[in-house]
């Protein structure tokens, strides 16, 4: 097998080379632009070609540093110029032969007959392509300040993100990674959302990208400072929902020609409540056959983060950094949960209140190593990373049960149980990615992933018998399990056609991935290992219609790995009628999946669509059996196949200059086959959900943020989860010169988030609703020093796309 695929790289890489080794030879010109102190960013550099000026040659965007790049520019004589709004305009004439152009420094001006009629002088793109997806900036986000990143994947097109948080892409979970990299931090809630500085949207991963991925990746990047000089800011946000909330974050960075150090630490408290309304009909058991349940949730949490980054560059081609994050999460719950059952005669059968207070407590702690190497050839690069992430987790559960007979009067005593289940996780990486060029028009990537993750839990529920906690062993057991995935990929990325316009791009691409992992509990009752490697090609072929407008299709065949939650045989008691559990022997899925896109942009419209098509076998949901003492036993299961397709659409449009909106639509039906664990289940389905962001610009300062959600049914195996929509708020003022900020946030406006669903089988029925109090208002106050600073970590603007 192995020399096979070498074979097959030395193919494609001879074939690379003789059919384009006759290509024009091309150059790049680079410079910097400043207003005279500081760097500019986002300045439009346009390349016209003085034969023709309608056309565009070449284009970029200025870094944060102001600095650009025009790459594979063949010979010739141009136009350069250097556009921004708040600043005249640049032009200057430029030669272009084949050795590399410096143009130095650039000064742009202010234009203040200009600045007079805009509100905002330089606009970070709210929704930035890319040819794998899109980049969601954060800063452009203020109707989720104090929340956390469940909050803002929200706001974020085609993400969908039920009321318990649960997050999915196209109707299923994605993989989500922290700076690019696989994390001990599993649950969004544990990441403020003024930590984040952008998400990236990845809805077609190349070979590249790590294979467990069905339906895309959620990469969310950290905010990192690297302006010039000392920097700081910090914002305090206090509110209300049921409880109380308060939130704070505090940033620092001070640059040097060689280092960057960089500290921040953010926080947030928070209490919320939450209604849980359950009805079951058991059919075939006469006395525990209708069931009533209600149950009330009080909580508290806090989250406290700190960060803190070093960068040392000793010059302009090798880059050293290093990066530490510490997690720290409380969430004390204290449920009562009243439970009522009745005979098919609809005769008094049991009554209950069962009441647990439960402790959490976790900790979280990551390290990372990375280093940079760039080549006077622009096309070629190298970057390293190791990385390791450590998790601690304990909770800690009391829990008391008291029955009652038909006149609410106390049966006997009190049932007291006690339960703790303590995890401790680490979950290592190590990265090298390297890029080369093979041709003019050819460039081939490769590199290695290593993935190295233990995890271990220990469970254990006790009993109070003559005033002593006795371990009950059939309910208390060890879980330990250990992984290893050693990837390594090659992808050739190509176009024919002009270097400056190509008509076609294509990339092939090949990763393997060899999984091994054990697993087993206490007793050995569950035990379970995994040896087999696999192969994941990926292609893609788009086809530039115009300057601003292509057609691309693609493949790619991925796996879907159950997770730990999945795997952990531990069975979770707080409600004794429904518990839930792991299952140690799941498959992992295996997914083809074929997409079809297009994109176009106007002066002041942009569309993007997506048609996708995923076939899967051995998929893993959620399902629910019926034991015969009338408990329902929630487990995940291989169900058997599904097909998946339909249709993803991302509308940007700005009609007038003090409103925009982008609106995504994603509509898709599923085909499931799961006669193998009965012929009552669910066969086909459809389901979609939309978002639209609402900015507006109403005055010199303010700004304006209206979300909505909607996401309709979603089918199970068994049934369907309800639907789900809500609308949020924000509002911003700049205070002063513009270095404060004042804002006020209302989050589910109408109070109409809650989530649930409704299974219909052969044995049961069951309709269940979650209600929490969404609603909720905060006030924010933010303030910097150094104005190149706030642009970056507080000022959320709007912009066309």
């Amino acid at each position: 097998m192995k020399n096979m695929i070498q074979k097959i790289s030395y193919l494609i890489i001879l074939f690379t080379i003789s059919q384009f080794s006759f290509a024009q030879k091309t150059t790049a010109i680079k410079g910097n632009i400043t207003d005279g102190k500081l760097p500019i960013e986002f300045v439009d550099v346009v390349l016209k070609s003085t034969s023709d000026s309608t056309k565009t040659a070449n284009y970029a965007v200025t870094d944060v540093m102001g600095n650009f790049a025009l790459e594979n520019v063949r010979s010739g004589d141009y136009q350069l110029q250097f556009k921004l709004i708040g600043f005249k305009t640049i032009s200057q004439k430029i030669k272009v032969s084949e050795s590399p152009i410096s143009i130095g420094t650039i000064k742009l001006q202010n234009d203040t007959n200009l600045l007079n009629d805009v509100v905002v002088k330089s606009q970070k793109k709210q929704i930035q392509k890319t040819n794998e997806g899109f980049i969601f900036n954060a800063v452009s986000n203020i109707s989720q300040s104090g929340g956390t990143a469940t909050d803002m994947l929200k706001s974020i097109p085609t993400v969908a993100v039920d009321a318990e948080g649960g997050i999915t892409l196209r109707g299923k979970s994605p993989m989500i990674l922290i700076n690019g990299k696989n994390s001990a931090i599993t649950n969004m809630d544990q990441i403020a959302a003024s930590s984040i500085e952008s998400i990236e949207i990845i809805s077609n991963p190349t070979a590249k990208y790590d294979a467990n991925a069905e339906s895309g990746i959620i990469n969310i990047k950290l905010k990192k400072n690297n302006q010039n000089g000392l920097n700081g800011a910090v914002a305090l946000g206090a509110g209300f929902g049921a409880k109380g909330r308060v939130n704070s974050s505090v940033l620092l960075n001070n640059k040097t020609e060689k280092w960057n150090i960089g500290l921040g630490y953010d926080n947030r408290f928070a209490g919320r409540t939450k209604k849980i309304n359950a009805d079951r009909t058991n059919y075939f058991i006469d006395d525990e056959h209708y069931i009533h349940q209600n149950r009330n949730d009080e909580r508290t949490e806090g989250l406290q983060n700190l960060k803190f980054n070093v960068d040392y560059a000793p010059n302009d081609k090798n880059t050293f950094s290093f990066e530490a994050l510490g997690n720290i999460e409380t969430q004390d719950n204290d449920e009562t949960l009243y439970t009522q059952v009745n005979t098919s005669s609809n005769a008094f059968f049991s009554n209950n209140r069962r009441h647990s207070l439960e402790l959490e407590r976790s900790k979280v702690g990551e390290l990372s190593f990375n280093y940079d190497r760039k080549f006077s050839d622009e096309r070629k690069n190298l970057n390293t990373s190791i990385t390791s992430s450590f998790g601690k987790h304990r909770e800690n559960t009391d829990i008391d049960t008291y029955n009652y007979d038909e006149y609410q009067q106390q049966i006997g005593e009190a049932r007291l149980q006690r339960t703790h289940n303590y995890e401790n996780q680490n979950i290592s990486n190590a990265i090298v990615n390297y890029t080369f060029p093979v041709s003019e028009k050819s460039i081939i990537e490769t590199g290695y992933k290593g993935t190295f993750r233990f995890f271990n839990s220990d469970f254990e529920s006790a009993d109070l018998v003559n005033g002593d906690y006795v371990v009950n062993p059939i309910a208390s057991n060890t879980f330990k399990f250990n992984e290893q995935i050693n990837a390594v990929y090659g992808m050739l990325n190509s176009f024919i056609g002009e270097s400056e316009s190509p008509k076609w791009k294509y990339n092939l691409g090949l990763r393997a991935e060899n999984v091994s992992n054990t697993g087993a509990t206490q007793n050995n009752s569950d035990r379970f290992s995994n040896n087999y490697l696999k192969l994941f090609p990926s292609a893609s072929l788009q086809l530039n219609l115009k300057a601003d407008e292509f057609v691309k299709i693609g493949y790619s065949k991925r796996i879907n790995r159950p997770d730990l939650d999945d795997l952990n045989p531990f069975i979770d008691i707080t409600d004794a009628l429904n518990p839930h559990g792991g299952n140690p022997y799941l498959k992992p899925e295996i997914i083809h999946i074929a997409e079809m896109s297009y994109n176009k942009d106007w002066k002041s419209y942009s569309l993007s669509t997506n048609a996708f098509y995923r076939n899967t076998t051995d998929a893993i949901r959620q399902y629910a059996e019926l034991l015969d003492n009338g408990v329902i036993f929630l487990q995940p299961r291989n169900i058997g196949s599904t097909i998946t397709y339909g249709l993803e659409t991302i509308f940007s449009l700005k009609p007038i200059g003090f409103y925009d909106a982008n609106i995504s639509l994603t509509a898709f039906q599923q085909n499931i086959n799961a006669s193998n664990l009965g012929e009552d289940n669910v066969t086909n389905a459809f389901s979609w959900y939309g978002k639209i962001i609402n900015n507006f610009v109403p005055w010199k300062g303010g700004k304006l943020q209206i979300i909505g959600n909607y996401n309709s049914a979603l089918a199970t195996a068994q049934g369907k989860r309800i639907p789900v929509y809500n609308v949020d708020m924000g509002f911003q003022q700049k205070l002063g010169k513009g270095n404060a900020r004042l804002g006020l946030v209302v989050t589910d406006m109408f109070n109409t988030l809650e989530s649930g669903y409704k299974n219909n089988t052969a044995l049961f029925s069951n309709n269940r609703t979650n209600k929490s109090d969404t609603r909720a208002l905060m006030l924010t106050f933010a303030y910097t020093f150094k104005s190149d600073f706030k642009e970056k970590l507080l000022e959320n603007q709007f912009s066309t796309e």
